[in-house]
């Protein structure tokens, strides 16, 4: 039995295993006639992956789906992991790192541009922020290195350019990437790679940031009204989301929107903190304390359970950052600070949030999983030692509780 992929194959998380399999030599075929949203629902899918996400390869030992994993189990035992433990380590690091810091940020700030969820302005900034911040970091370790891993091409390499593609082909265009020359010649150089341009095909480079999709809806309305139905009959093609879940569905509303009005306006507490450069005890946290409303709002302190599992610095800071990623659900009700404390191993994480309502909102329990990962308590207003904790946390002072701040991650 050859290997099979289950999904649509124009799809940036596919051509991470496809292209895996082109240096190994590895068959992979497709699935014939896959149908986002219908294959993916069948019986026989969900036995493969009970959440219905895609990709999904099958083998003849059984099922494997994330793509990364995907991408790991076609390169097993090859060259794409190094010649070394140390090389294996730096391979393992760098596709931890090109997914954590690159694709998850690319991704949310693509979505809300393609009409998939809701577009908030300061979130996206955020997004752009932490695009910024990894290529960077990447731009840096390019300017010395060919390759990420080595002297050639590693899994790697392949990851990280597929969760490069479709910040260069809708997002970043050359105005934008010129700021990391690095890792501008290298996208080219592997994307070039025929081992890799057989799978994606010719990638040109967007010439302007994708615009937002509900910009157009009324430009459109507006100029041809009576066109409505015959627009919906053939509309302009969105490029494809190639990310491992399904575009998200319109949402019944949610019971927070139907809470008494509050006199705090969340975006408001939002544009506060982030511009506030200077003072920002007399002119954030005085403004937090005269916008905050008890009454429609919560604030809460978070402790992780395990902090004896802390031992590495940057695996600590994905985990929060993968928190945070997964709280996306909740950003139109809730900001949150999470604190990595310590200068030495094991490295300790607090958080303090803010949601709306009364207790923590019962869909972000239900949704999440990282929240049982945390002890949760209510922060006593009455108390002023509390308070002043929540004034400190979200400043980021240090030390913090006698310790030296590792990192200070932001929701908001």
């Amino acid at each position: 039995m050859a290997l099979i992929m289950h999904a649509g194959r124009e799809n940036k998380n596919v051509y991470k295993a496809l292209i895996a399999a082109e240096y190994v030599g590895v068959e992979v075929k497709m699935v014939d006639n896959f149908e986002m949203g219908v294959s993916n629902k069948s019986p026989e899918f969900l036995k493969m992956n009970p959440i219905g996400k895609i990709p999904v390869l099958e083998t003849p030992d059984g099922p494997v789906f994330e793509s990364n994993a995907i991408a790991r189990f076609v390169a097993r035992g090859s060259s794409l992991f190094g010649s070394s433990p140390i090389e294996y380590g730096q391979i393992e690091q760098w596709i931890d790192f090109s997914s954590f810091e690159i694709d998850s940020n690319l991704t949310r700030w693509l979505y809300p541009r393609m009409g998939y969820g809701t577009y908030i302005k300061p979130a996206e900034e955020n997004f752009i922020a932490g695009v910024k911040r990894g290529l960077d970091a990447l731009n840096t370790h390019l300017a010395s290195h060919t390759f990420l891993v080595g002297d050639s091409v590693t899994l790697a390499d392949i990851i990280t350019t597929c969760n490069l593609l479709l910040g260069f082909k809708f997002l970043m265009p050359k105005s934008f990437t010129s700021e990391y020359p690095h890792v501008e010649r290298y996208f080219w150089t592997m994307i070039n790679q025929p081992n890799i341009s057989k799978i994606t095909g010719e990638v040109k480079q967007a010439e302007a940031t994708l615009p937002l999709a509900s910009a157009k809806k009324p430009e459109a309305k507006k100029a041809e009204p009576k066109k409505e139905v015959k627009k919906e009959a053939a509309p302009a093609p969105k490029p494809e989301v190639a990310d491992e879940e399904e575009a998200p569905k319109p949402k019944a509303k949610n019971p927070l929107d139907l809470l008494p009005p509050s006199k705090m306006v969340l975006d408001d507490w939002k544009r506060l903190y982030s511009n506030t450069k200077s003072n920002f005890r007399e002119v954030a946290i005085k403004g937090f304390w005269d916008m905050f409303d008890p009454e429609g709002y919560s604030l809460w302190f978070c402790d992780y359970k395990y902090n004896d599992e802390n031992m590495v610095s940057f695996v600590t800071m994905n985990k929060v950052g993968g928190f945070l990623q997964r709280m996306d659900l909740c950003r139109k009700y809730a900001f949150g600070k999470m604190l990595i404390i310590g200068n030495e191993p094991p490295f300790k994480v607090k958080g303090l949030w803010l949601f709306r309502g009364p207790e923590i909102p019962k869909f972000v329990l239900d949704e999440c999983y990282d929240m049982e990962l945390y002890e949760w308590t209510k922060v006593d207003l009455s108390d002023e030692a509390q308070k002043e904790r929540v004034n400190q946390m979200i400043e980021d002072m240090e030390p913090f509780e006698g310790e030296a701040l590792l990192d200070a991650k932001c929701f908001k």
